[in-house]
C-alpha cells in the first residue's frame, strides 16, 4: 500500500456514545494519521455545528428547519465538493447525514434521500463507524457527561436517545458505505479506536481509492 495515509472516518450515533472523544483520539492515533512528532491541522469536521444560528445549542445541518432545508442541502453539496477536491487528504467527521436523516424524520417526518451523497461518498472511499451503546449503559455515560457539559438538560431524557439510536440502526441498514459497529457500552475510547483502526486496515480503508 502507499505510505500516504488519507482515511475518511464518519462517526454516527446519538449522543452520549464518545464520537467526539473517538474523533480526537482517532486523530492523534499513528496508525490512523501516521507517526507525529508534533501536532498539526487535520480536519474534525461535524454536522452538529450549529452554524445556522447566532446563539448557542441552535441550528445547523441536523436540525434545520423546514425553510432552511435548501441551505442545508447546499451545505451539504459543498462539503461533498470539497471532499472531491482534496481526496487525498485524511477526513474525520463527527455526525454527518444520518444524523441530519433521523432528526428530520423523528421531528418532521421527511425522509431526505442522500443516495446521491453517499454515492459521492463512496466513491471517494469514505467509512461508516455506527457508534451504539446499550439502553442501560445511558445512564452511566450521562453521569460523566453532565460533569463537563455546557448544556445539561440536553441529557434529562435519554428515552430520546434510545429512540434516535433505534432510529439511525434502520437508516444506517440502507447505506452503501462500508460499516463498523462500535459497542460504546464500556466507554472504552481506546479500545474503540483500536477496533477501528484494526478494521481500516483489514480492508484497505487508510489509504486512498
Amino acid at each position: 500500500m502507499p505510505g500516504k495515509l488519507c482515511p475518511k472516518i464518519i462517526l454516527e450515533g446519538t449522543r452520549l456514545t464518545f464520537k467526539t472523544e473517538i474523533a480526537f483520539a482517532l486523530n492523534d492515533h499513528p496508525r490512523i494519521v501516521g507517526p507525529r512528532k508534533y501536532r498539526y491541522h487535520s480536519p474534525i469536521i461535524s454536522a452538529e455545528w450549529c452554524a445556522f444560528t447566532n446563539f448557542p445549542w441552535g441550528r445547523g445541518l441536523i436540525n434545520f428547519e423546514p425553510q432552511e432545508e435548501e441551505r442545508a442541502m447546499e451545505t451539504y453539496r459543498t462539503w461533498a465538493r470539497l471532499f472531491e477536491l482534496q481526496k487525498y487528504y485524511s477526513w474525520i467527521i463527527d455526525r454527518f447525514h444520518i444524523s441530519t436523516q433521523m432528526y428530520q424524520l423523528k421531528t418532521y417526518g421527511k425522509n431526505y434521500d442522500f443516495s446521491w451523497l453517499e454515492q459521492k461518498l463512496d466513491a471517494l472511499g469514505f467509512h461508516l463507524v455506527f457508534c451504539t451503546r446499550s439502553d442501560e449503559s445511558f445512564k452511566k455515560a450521562r453521569e460523566e457527561r453532565i460533569k463537563v457539559s455546557g448544556n445539561p438538560s440536553q441529557y434529562d431524557d435519554l428515552n430520546i436517545f434510545r429512540e434516535e439510536q433505534k432510529i439511525m440502526r434502520d437508516l444506517i441498514k440502507q447505506s452503501i458505505l462500508p460499516t463498523l459497529e462500535i459497542d460504546m457500552s464500556g466507554n472504552d475510547i481506546s479500545h474503540a479506536v483500536e477496533n477501528i483502526a484494526d478494521w481500516l486496515e483489514s480492508i484497505g480503508g487508510l489509504w486512498a481509492i
